[in-house]
């Protein structure tokens, strides 16, 4: 399906992306992406996003989704049976080509880059895994590919989920205020953004720096690459030798 996005300019015509959620938990995706710049996305037809509850593909009556591991150890493991049946599902009802993805701290880390790999998709099937995770066989032969949003672990999938659709989607055209808003973002040029001032020009005796007030664009332009440099040397050096 595409849809019009207009411009000042023109009209571009666009395709819309799908992401459709598979969750045991799907309030805790449906607050967040209700708000502000998602709520926007979806009402202006650039994003078709949708929750489902993983229970509706079970077919036992008490809607069982995990068992106990095989070999003994803590916790309980998703099982295949419901994760397979939806993914398939929710396949048949979008045809064309689907990026299965798995939320799991064992996962290859979320970052920028990947967001803006991710926004190239036409449809995102994001698996939220919970308790000690998912059948292997599950990412072996169901999964493209595991994200993980940090090196911690969080009580479930969900909350990532929310993380990553948030960060793709912002990237879509038109799912901002300004079309060069998500290009002056942190890590966008693997550096972090350079410090913002707003009215009033002095606050407690602290002043905006006068080049900022100057209206010399080409010493405004340097002095935020200075600064980015400098904060990201300060506060995430790693970025810079990646």
């Amino acid at each position: 399906m595409t849809l019009p996005l207009r411009t000042a300019a023109s009209t571009v015509w666009l395709a819309m992306m799908k992401i459709d959620i598979l969750t045991l938990f799907p309030e805790i995706c449906r607050a967040p992406l209700s708000e502000s710049m998602m709520k926007r996305a979806q009402e202006n037809g650039i994003v078709d996003l949708r929750i489902y509850n993983l229970r509706d593909w079970t077919t036992d009556k008490h809607h069982v989704v995990d068992d106990t591991p095989f070999g003994g150890g803590q916790g309980m493991v998703m099982k295949p049976e419901p994760i397979f049946a939806a993914v398939e599902d929710l396949r048949r009802r979008n045809p064309g080509k689907s990026k299965i993805i798995l939320m799991s701290p064992a996962g290859r880390r979320f970052d920028q880059r990947r967001a803006r790999q991710l926004s190239q998709e036409s449809h995102l099937i994001i698996i939220c895994g919970h308790y000690e995770g998912v059948d292997q066989r599950v990412i072996e032969h169901l999964v493209d590919l595991e994200i993980s949003i940090g090196d911690y672990v969080l009580t479930n999938g969900a909350i990532a989920a929310v993380v990553l659709v948030d960060g793709v989607v912002r990237l879509l055209p038109g799912a901002l205020g300004h079309e060069h808003s998500a290009l002056d973002d942190s890590f966008s040029e693997r550096l972090l953004e350079a410090p913002q001032y707003t009215r009033p020009a002095e606050f407690r005796s602290w002043r905006v720096p006068e080049v900022l007030l100057s209206g010399n664009h080409a010493e405004i332009a340097k002095w935020r690459k200075e600064r980015a440099l400098k904060r990201t040397r300060e506060n995430r050096a790693d970025l810079l030798c990646e």
